[in-house]
């Protein structure tokens, strides 16, 4: 039996992450078959036009999403291409082309969109006006394959139809569909429906900015040394960070390098793993980080920084 996740996926850095749901052990060669909600599908939609305009429609796959209602009068849309093909012995060319003719008030009864070649006919029907009425929402979704299309293959494009949850299978056995992913500050990649990393850290409370990951780092630097220590003072003056006190709980720990548990490296580490994280925080980033003005009569550059509670 099936068993669906919520996750997210991609095409290496070219489509996505976008979220979907699939079957985590129905595959094609490995790669993963997911099903997107049409919100998602027009994303997709987008990132296939924008991708075929800039590399040319030859190599690119594309997703179209066709609006209409459930009143609407039957209509006939022309997706085009910007490649070229011989329309006769003279040499013309035309735009590699098909029409979708879509009958809005059958599709609740069963009934689907057709594609077909492009002729002169078809395009006056075209022409005739976009998809009116005030009934409730419709939208059709074609897939285009474009190289095979201008071979004049039966199967270069079809009509998707949503399945019983309302969610549309796109790429699925054909395209190279893998999990997203995320970064735990540990260092491990995680996939994205796998919330918890094995050190502990949950992926929504994962830090996402440098000064957030710093400030993970910096308290697991010291906590080498001092594992119940939670939080430190830091002072920016003249845009280094040195950490002045370091705290377990209430309980200021002692930083000397003769008496207290700290050896200047370990300190030295954390003060650089800080200073190298602030050269990349913008305007806010110190707030965003959660970290804490202090007023101080000597300098307006005392920060209280508080370490994420380390997991077990």
């Amino acid at each position: 039996m099936a068993r669906n996740i919520q996750t997210r996926v991609c095409i290496d850095d070219w489509f996505g992450p976008f979220d979907c749901q699939l079957d985590p052990h129905h595959r094609w060669n490995g790669w993963l078959s997911p099903s997107f909600t049409l919100d998602v599908t027009r994303e997709l939609s987008a990132q296939t036009l924008r991708d075929a305009d800039e590399c040319g429609y030859e190599c690119v796959d594309t997703i179209h999403v066709i609006d209409g209602r459930a009143d609407s009068q039957d209509t006939v849309h022309l997706i085009e291409s910007d490649m070229t093909h011989e329309v006769n012995e003279d040499g013309d060319r035309a735009p590699v082309a098909l029409a979708v003719r879509i009958p809005w008030r059958s599709l609740d009864r069963g009934a689907t969109a057709t594609l077909s070649p492009i002729t002169p006919a078809i395009r006056k029907a075209a022409r005739k006006g976009k998809p009116t009425g005030r009934g409730a929402a419709r939208a059709v979704v074609v897939h285009v394959r474009w190289m095979y299309l201008a071979e004049e293959s039966d199967t270069a494009a079809n009509i998707v139809r949503p399945n019983r949850d309302g969610l549309y299978s796109i790429g699925g056995f054909e395209w190279t569909w893998h999990f997203a992913s995320w970064w735990c500050v540990c260092g491990e990649r995680m996939d994205w429906h796998e919330t918890e990393c094995p050190c502990g850290m949950n992926r929504d409370e994962n830090p996402k900015t440098p000064l957030g990951v710093a400030t993970w780092a910096a308290g697991a630097t010291l906590r080498r040394l001092v594992p119940d220590a939670t939080s430190a003072t830091v002072d920016l003056y003249d845009g280094f960070a040195r950490i002045i006190d370091v705290f377990a709980g209430d309980t200021l720990v002692d930083t000397a390098d003769d008496t207290g548990p700290f050896d200047c490296e370990t300190l030295g580490e954390a003060d650089e793993i800080l200073r190298q994280a602030l050269e990349e925080t913008g305007p806010g980033g110190i707030e965003a980080a959660g970290w804490e003005h202090i007023p101080d009569e000597k300098t307006d550059r005392l920060y209280r920084v508080t370490f994420p509670a380390p997991r077990p």
